[in-house]
C-alpha cells in the first residue's frame, strides 16, 4: 500500500502457478499486497503483469516514471496486487470496468474465512464499449466457435479486412479455449489469442482473460452465477481501521476528470470531519497510479 507501507523486494517469477486468491479480512475491504521486483534485461512491463496476475494498466499506472516496453535492467518495478474490493454485493461476479478487473467471490465453506479470486482483464474499445449493468453466466464452453456479430463484420470490412461467418476453434480464434456466456446477447467473458490486450481497450465489447485465467476461472463459475458490471474509476476502503483511496487513470483516448468537486463531496458525505486528509485524497486521485493510497492525516 502506498503512503507509508514498505514493498517486498523480490525476484520475478518467469511463471504463474494459480490465480490471484485472497483472504478477504473481516472488517475493511482491502485486499493483498503491494510487492517490488527487479527487471532482468529483457522484461517488460508486460511481461511481469502477466507473471503476477496484472494487466498493462494496472502496470503502467503503478510505474508512471518506467517505459513499459524497454523498463532497463535491476529497474525497481512496482506490483500493484493489491485492490479495494468495488463496492456492492459480495457475490458472484463483479467486474469494474474502470479497473479493468474481475472479482469473483466463491462461496465459502462454513468456519472457513470469505475469498476473493481476481483476474486482469480487457475490455470493449470505444467503439464498441462493454457494457455496465447486472446479468448471469447462462452457458458455457470449451473451444467455443466465434460468430462475429454483423456490426463488427462490417467493421472490418471497411478497414479491409474480411471476417467469415464461423471463425472456429484455433489460434486464429480470439476467444481464445473457453468462453462464458452472459444473458446480456453478444457479450462473453472468454480467453484470447492477444494476452497483451489485458489491461487495455482492444475488445469488440465483450470481456477478455488471459488463456491461464479463463482456464481457471471456467472451472470455479457454475451456470447462474450472477454477474455485476460496474464501472468505478474512484474506490474508497479501509484497512486496519485506515481509509484508503484507489484512483485509476483513464483509457487511452479519455480525458482525466475536469473537476474534482465530485470527489471532495464525497469525502465530506462519507468521512466525519479530521477522519482523512483531503489534500492527501486529492493528491492520490489526481495520481491515479492505482495503487490503495492512505489518505489518513
Amino acid at each position: 500500500m502506498a503512503g507509508g507501507i514498505v514493498a517486498l523486494v523480490m525476484l520475478l517469477a518467469v511463471t504463474r502457478a494459480m490465480a490471484l486468491e485472497l483472504s478477504i479480512p473481516a472488517e475493511g475491504n482491502v485486499v493483498g499486497e503491494v510487492s517490488m521486483v527487479v527487471t532482468r534485461a529483457h522484461d517488460t512491463l508486460l511481461d511481469i503483469g502477466r507473471a503476477h496476475g496484472l494487466g498493462y494498466n494496472e502496470m503502467a499506472g503503478a510505474n508512471p516514471a518506467v517505459d513499459p516496453w524497454v523498463p532497463g535492467e535491476a529497474t525497481r518495478v512496482v506490483v500493484p496486487t493489491q485492490f479495494v474490493l468495488p463496492p456492492g454485493p459480495r457475490e458472484g461476479m463483479v467486474i469494474n470496468l474502470a479497473q479493468m478487473r474481475l472479482f469473483y467471490f466463491p462461496p465459502s465453506e462454513p468456519g472457513e474465512p470469505a475469498r476473493v479470486i481476481t483476474f486482469a482483464i480487457g475490455i470493449g474499445d470505444d467503439v464498441a464499449p462493454t457494457p455496465v449493468g447486472s446479468t448471469r453466466i447462462v452457458r458455457k464452453a470449451v473451444d467455443p466457435a466465434w460468430r462475429p456479430p454483423d456490426s463488427v463484420r462490417k467493421r472490418r470490412a471497411e478497414e479491409g479486412e474480411t471476417l467469415p461467418a464461423v471463425v472456429p476453434p484455433g489460434p486464429d480464434n480470439p476467444l481464445g479455449n473457453r468462453a462464458l456466456y452472459l444473458g446480456l446477447p453478444s457479450y462473453l467473458i472468454h480467453g484470447t489469442n492477444r494476452p497483451w490486450g489485458i489491461g487495455m481497450r482492444v475488445s469488440n465489447g465483450c470481456i477478455r482473460l488471459y488463456p491461464e485465467d479463463i482456464e481457471a476461472l471456467y472451472e470455479q463459475v457454475p451456470v447462474g452465477t450472477p454477474v455485476r458490471i460496474v464501472s468505478e474509476p474512484i474506490l474508497f476502503g479501509e484497512r486496519g481501521g485506515v481509509p484508503v483511496l484507489q484512483a485509476f487513470r483513464p483509457p487511452p483516448g479519455m480525458p482525466a476528470p475536469a473537476t474534482y468537486t465530485p470527489l471532495i463531496e464525497e469525502l465530506v458525505r462519507r468521512y466525519p470531519r479530521g477522519a482523512i486528509d483531503p489534500a492527501k485524497a486529492l493528491l492520490a486521485a489526481k495520481q491515479m497510479l492505482g495503487v490503495p493510497t492512505m489518505i489518513a492525516p
